[in-house]
């Protein structure tokens, strides 16, 4: 016995619980707000100020649950990744045929980077202002990995060309996501269109998936 009461025990418990979702509901909140602003200026450009303005909480706030403006990036890209990842995963990709199971991952793929906009500018100021220093900490290789070993399947099933595996899945994921890294540069080519409404992001999943699987599947002849 530790001397406690459990009538004790129990208020003590009833008032942890929810200060341990308030807390992680302020640490998702401060997330969310961080990527809107690393998507708008990167990390160098980031402001705490700003995260902390939007969010609603204080600097001292932020720096609480994450101790710097870099851990705090890191927390970002790291809950992107996972995202990613766990979708992934998520698939049960051995039930599947090479090309079934590419064309799975392609649709959740560009569903996920549809309905986060943010990540792609993310990424590439990465790679802008960062030359990918924190892009492989948290297993964005993986990501990449799960494409290349379809593909590496479908080659060897002779389902797909002869093709190199780790370079093909870099252009599938460029093919996906230049659409909504760019679309304020390509806008102008569909005039009094928005690329971000839901029947130009579904034609774009359909022309991107047509035109990666056509890309790599084994000639008939």
């Amino acid at each position: 016995m530790n001397g406690v009461p459990r009538s004790q025990q129990s208020k003590d418990a009833k008032k942890s619980a929810p200060l341990t979702r308030d807390a992680e509901a302020t640490r998702s909140s401060i997330l969310d707000s961080a990527e809107d602003e690393f998507a708008a200026n990167g990390l160098l450009g980031a402001r705490t100020e700003a995260i902390a303005a939007k969010t609603g909480v204080t600097k001292a706030m932020i720096y609480y649950y994450f101790q710097s403006k870099e851990q705090l990036y890191e927390a970002v890209l790291e809950r992107a990744f996972l995202r990613r990842l766990q979708i992934a995963q998520s698939i049960n990709l051995a039930a599947m045929s090479p090309d079934q199971a590419l064309e799975r991952c392609l649709r959740e793929l560009l569903i996920d980077v549809s309905k986060n906009k943010n990540l792609s500018a993310i990424f590439f100021y990465e790679a802008v202002q960062n030359k990918g220093k924190y892009y492989n900490k948290f297993g964005a290789m993986s990501l990449y990995g799960v494409l290349a070993g379809i593909l590496e399947q479908g080659v060897a099933k002779g389902n797909f060309r002869q093709l190199d595996p780790m370079h093909t899945a870099v252009n599938i994921v460029g093919a996906s996501v230049f659409y909504f890294c760019t679309r304020e540069n390509i806008k102008h080519l569909w005039a009094g269109k928005n690329l971000l409404s839901s029947d130009m992001v579904e034609w774009h999943i359909k022309e991107a998936i047509e035109l990666i699987m056509n890309g790599v599947r084994a000639s008939d002849g």
